[in-house]
């Protein structure tokens, strides 16, 4: 069941009459029943526990586009929807990380939602959708935000320390480091697991993930086009891969314990800081010790 069909089973059966964009977790559970949606009843369970420990008792199914709603705004302005990063006034968004453009913090993680074209925004939404729902699902908004950001903000540092001529785009650090922790937690797991597409899951992300980091290798060395300077780089997946092994694991091992209750979780967070403070004072003090030659910023 896609979502246009269960927004109009929604409506059909009147389970949201005054149109709040929730129902109730009751209802949410009767709906999946009634419809056999192939759904583990342990998942479907935690489901209604997180919706009934909301103060309202209900289940929000309205999505976020935010991504979409960016990459289409500026697809229409430039008039490119594919390999967008060679049109001239693509670097010039206050959103790409520019090496030229270090000091504006916010570029380390805006980022993220700009893409290069359509190909890059649809592997990204569909390892989302395919990896990141279900783990909000689980785990919660808050610590699958945490993975994603952290990820997000490897990515572009990462990207600065490695790649020190190269802009970065996308949101595919914060994308590969939900899905190398998805996949690692099913690997620790698998016995214990009884999804029974986990294999198929797997070969899809992985399938995806590769495709993905086999493009934005080919852009960065063999650009198609050419180009006023450096294409964006691949770094940035692989550090959200790193991250997503690392601290992911620690956040994904059990969604009942408290992450401060988690010795591994302090090793990890400390691990992480550590590497946020080398590359603040990489960004600061070696791009001119080192006599970096950076393309002029847009």
């Amino acid at each position: 069941m896609d979502r246009s069909s269960l927004l109009q089973l929604i409506q059909e059966q009147q389970l949201d009459p005054e149109n709040t964009g929730f129902i109730g977790a009751d209802t949410f559970a009767g709906l999946v029943h009634s419809h056999e949606l192939p759904l583990d009843p342990a998942k479907l369970d935690m489901l209604v526990a997180l919706a009934q420990s909301n103060e309202r008792g209900q289940v929000c199914y309205q999505e976020l586009v935010d991504l979409i709603i960016v990459f289409l705004c500026y697809g229409a302005r430039l008039n490119k929807w594919v390999l967008q990063t060679y049109h001239p006034e693509y670097m010039k968004s206050p959103l790409v990380y520019h090496p030229g453009h270090r000091a504006r913090a916010w570029r380390f993680l805006t980022y993220m939602f700009m893409h290069v074209g359509l190909e890059q925004l649809g592997f990204n939404a569909l390892l989302q959708l395919m990896i990141g729902v279900p783990l909000e699902m689980v785990h919660g908004l808050l610590r699958i935000s945490l993975l994603y950001l952290a990820g997000v903000l490897a990515g572009s540092l990462t990207v600065s320390i490695t790649d020190m001529r190269a802009p970065v785009v996308g949101g595919s650090g914060g994308v590969y480091a939900l899905c190398s922790a998805h996949l690692a937690n099913v690997v620790m797991n698998w016995a214990g697991m009884r999804c029974p597409y986990k294999l198929l899951r797997m070969v899809l992300a992985l399938v995806c993930m590769s495709s993905e980091v086999g493009r934005a290798v080919w852009l960065r060395f063999s650009p198609p086009l050419p180009a006023s300077g450096p294409q964006p780089s691949f770094m940035a997946h692989l550090a959200g891969a790193v991250v997503g092994v690392s601290m992911g694991l620690t956040i994904l091992r059990s969604y009942e314990e408290r992450l401060q209750d988690q010795c591994g979780w302090w090793v990890v967070l400390l691990a992480y800081g550590t590497f946020l403070l080398f590359a603040v004072f990489w960004n600061i003090f070696a791009y001119d010790l080192l006599g970096a030659h950076i393309p002029p910023p847009p």
